[in-house]
């Protein structure tokens, strides 16, 4: 394993690596460490007691952060007509009319998310060999696809801080939650609000105890330990 540079030796000698913090402490010591020279992410790393192998303990959602993400989200719309014209008055940064979806099966992708209204998913199911790899591929069950009024308040969500999280196939959940300059508090409730999603999530067939383990990090920074105990409670 390679050697880690100083500062991050410095701000690690900062954690307790065999502590289980509770959710409070671990937001306000993850700011104590921040030693980068950029706005580092914050994100939330869960083991959970699922097998993804079973359909039924699949964990996939959506939650919106009530104080976003902290960067801008550029969004693509998969769209026409008036739908075309809702999406770009709610603010869609892209409508991806044919010209847009050459391009995309040509390998482009400058956007954070893709957004499809029913009627253009015959089109973008052509693009599933470059979306999909990349998790942009609009889907019902992610709550990407929408119509009539309901594709505004999805614009308007997702630009505001709507973040999906979907177990990986090693039973972890890695999910963004701001940045390293939001506020501990600031912080925190993107947490909670986090885990308030990922416990309604909980599939019914998943068995004994459903978040094992759980840590928090700035890029580039030490991981810090939650308590689980207290994070269930």
């Amino acid at each position: 394993m390679p050697k880690r540079g100083r500062k991050y030796q410095e701000a690690a000698a900062k954690v307790n690596r065999d502590a289980s913090y509770t959710r409070e402490e671990a937001v306000r010591l993850l700011k104590e460490t921040i030693y980068t020279n950029f706005d580092p992410t914050v994100e939330v790393h869960m083991r959970l007691g699922v097998d993804p192998r079973h359909a039924d303990q699949q964990v996939r959602d959506v939650v919106v952060l009530p104080h976003g993400l902290g960067k801008e989200v550029r969004v693509l719309v998969f769209a026409e007509g008036e739908d075309a014209r809702l999406a770009a008055e709610a603010g869609a940064d892209i409508i991806a009319d044919d010209e847009v979806i050459k391009r995309i099966q040509e390998g482009w992708v400058d956007f954070d998310v893709a957004i499809a209204v029913p009627a253009m998913m015959g089109k973008v199911g052509r693009l599933g060999r470059v979306l999909g790899p990349r998790g942009l591929m609009p889907n019902p069950r992610a709550g990407t696809v929408a119509q009539g009024e309901d594709l505004p308040d999805l614009i308007r969500e997702t630009k505001a801080g709507r973040v999906e999280f979907r177990v990986d196939r090693t039973s972890n959940l890695h999910v963004p939650i701001g940045k390293a300059s939001f506020s501990e508090e600031q912080l925190l409730d993107n947490l909670n609000y986090l885990l308030d999603a990922v416990k309604r999530a909980r599939p019914a067939a998943a068995k004994g105890t459903y978040i094992r383990k759980m840590v928090v990090a700035n890029t580039m920074g030490p991981p810090i330990k939650v308590d689980v105990a207290e994070t269930i409670g």
